[in-house]
């Protein structure tokens, strides 16, 4: 797997503060107990994104600029962690604010490569999932689709857990992913390479 130097950007919840850069851009999207924060320090081999025991913490989009060296100036890519939907408990006040800053940004992004839709393997397709792979589809984002939690599902579970999403989504491909053992973090880095540099 790639090693990086990782540099906090900036948090963002209005489109005016999203950084200026031209590196290719990766976003990791999903419910709020998904395991989003797990997934991007599994694939940045350090704690970068901040992970909670309390779902919705992260109520802005928190950019990081991946570097070879921690001399480069321009960064090779960059990671854009958004916050999680879905979850109940989060004030209606604040889920209002979020089309605001997402909604801009999914669809105006012009450096947004490659969206990383995550879902959780053990919990069957929700209303939110849909209505976002749904959006993407439609504006024409290339969309990956990423199961996560899969270390908690038998192989024969697994299987029918992975079709039941794909059915779900109509998407053809997805990976399963355990950022606990590390299952899958090789093939989805390789996935992200791989849009940047059709990008």
């Amino acid at each position: 797997m790639p090693k990086f130097h990782v540099q906090f950007l900036l948090s963002a919840t209005d489109a005016a503060q999203f950084p200026k850069t031209e590196a290719p851009e990766v976003a990791f999207l999903g419910r709020s107990n998904v395991g989003k924060s797990s997934l991007i320090n599994a694939l940045l081999g350090e704690r970068a994104a901040r992970v909670s025991s309390t779902p919705g913490r992260t109520r802005a989009i928190n950019f990081f600029a991946l570097h070879d060296t921690p001399k480069q100036i321009k960064p090779r890519m960059i990671f854009a962690d958004l916050p999680g939907y879905g979850y109940a408990k989060i004030s209606k006040s604040i889920s209002a604010e979020w089309p605001k800053f997402i909604e801009p940004y999914l669809a105006g992004r012009q450096s947004l490569t490659l969206c990383v839709c995550l879902v959780d393997l053990n919990v069957p397709p929700q209303q939110s999932d849909l209505q976002l792979a749904e959006y993407l589809q439609r504006t024409g984002r290339r969309m990956l689709l990423v199961g996560t939690k899969a270390d908690r599902l038998s192989g024969n579970g697994l299987v029918q857990a992975r079709r039941a999403w794909q059915a779900a989504l109509c998407v053809d491909a997805m990976l399963a992913l355990s950022a606990r053992e590390g299952r899958g973090v090789g093939e989805l880095w390789s996935a992200i390479q791989e849009a940047c540099a059709a990008d």
